[in-house]
């Protein structure tokens, strides 16, 4: 199998992902971006920190004229501008310039937070992408959505930042907890979903193997879902149009993260709203009840909720109009028509959306 994938914006190429099996391969791949001689922040988290930034740390040292270090606590709890300010201290204090870099070591929060530091930065500097979780290494560290969250509403302040390398350990999936393996493959289901079923049907086909982590099974699931993310950044890097696909349950879906308190992992969360979407899709007659089944079951099999007990519905519905994927008033909601094509929907009524929660709320 591959082990690399360019992605190309405007016809020239604008970084490698790099899927490897250690942090052996680290070093080259910062050389061919040129970080030698240059500062470099290792941005991660106290969790992370403790299996990975040795290693890595290790690495950068090896080319940087200076390694700095900025860990915080880990969990979504932190991804807040006044995070990121405490971040914009460290770089000040290091006399950080535009030619240096930040390095994203850990998972989703690691990544958009660094990303948004780097976006934003001297109004923009380098970074790389280093991810451990296999939501970050599916899904997050490509495509250059940066961002934290505002309040008690994900990602509302961001910006596009394409990193300079995503490099991906492959390995790192080994210490990653099950709830957060779960989580990710959430986002992974959403891939075969929109773009591929014959991808949709590989995760099932070999779903023992990749419950139970069989590194290369973790291996063609994390190519196949960087192939899909590729294609649909490469047509579409700042989500004007065709990028919303990628938005497949996550209306709904960060609706029930905030009901939760955000007590549910985000590909929990996703996994509620892509039920939602697919009921949607059924009851106007789009899918088969035995792909919505599908579905579900999919879902259940890799350890992500199928129920959940709704705390305030109208406040839900509510909260989907405050989402960023809102366009002059109304909700651009993602739906499919059949295994593995999406397609932008702007006639979603509430009235479908507070049905299509009957399939999820266990009352």
């Amino acid at each position: 199998m591959n082990n690399r994938l360019s992605v190309n914006l405007n016809g020239r190429k604008s970084y490698d992902i790099v899927i490897a099996s250690s942090y052996e391969g680290l070093k080259e791949e910062l050389l061919n971006i040129g970080c030698r001689g240059k500062k470099i922040c290792i941005v991660t988290d106290d969790y992370v920190s403790g299996f990975y930034l040795e290693s890595v740390y290790g690495v950068v040292t090896e080319i940087a004229s200076e390694t700095a270090v900025y860990a915080f606590h880990a969990g979504e709890a932190s991804k807040t501008l006044d995070t990121v300010s405490s971040l914009y201290e460290v770089l000040i204090r290091h006399e950080f310039d535009r030619k240096d870099f930040l390095l994203a070591l850990g998972g989703g929060v690691t990544g958009d937070l660094c990303g948004f530091a780097a976006a934003t930065y001297l109004r923009g500097i380098s970074f790389i992408q280093v991810p451990t979780s296999l939501i970050a290494q599916v899904d997050s560290s490509i495509g250059g959505k940066t961002g934290v969250d505002f309040g008690s509403y994900k990602n509302m302040v961001g910006a596009f930042h394409m990193p300079s390398l995503v490099y991906t350990d492959i390995s790192a999936l080994g210490t990653l907890p099950d709830r957060e393996f779960s989580s990710g493959m959430g986002e992974v289901i959403k891939h075969g979903l929109i773009m591929d079923a014959s991808y949709f049907e590989m995760l099932w086909d070999n779903r023992e193997k990749i419950l139970n982590r069989d590194p290369e099974a973790c291996r063609e699931v994390v190519y196949g879902s960087n192939l899909i993310k590729q294609k649909v950044v490469e047509k579409d890097p700042l989500e004007s149009g065709y990028r919303a696909i990628l938005n497949f349950g996550h209306t709904i879906g960060h609706a029930v993260e905030k009901d939760s308190g955000f007590s549910l992992s985000h590909g929990a969360s996703v996994g509620f709203g892509m039920i939602c979407a697919c009921a949607i899709s059924k009851e106007r007659g789009l899918i088969s009840e035995e792909v919505f089944s599908r579905v579900v079951e999919m879902l259940s099999f890799y350890g992500l909720p199928v129920k959940y007990r709704i705390k305030d519905r109208k406040q839900l519905i509510s909260d989907t109009r405050k989402d960023k994927k809102m366009e002059s008033g109304h909700i651009r909601f993602i739906l499919i028509d059949k295994t593995g094509n999406a397609y932008i929907d702007r006639s979603v009524s509430e009235t479908e959306m507070q049905n299509s929660l009957e399939y999820i709320d266990e009352k």
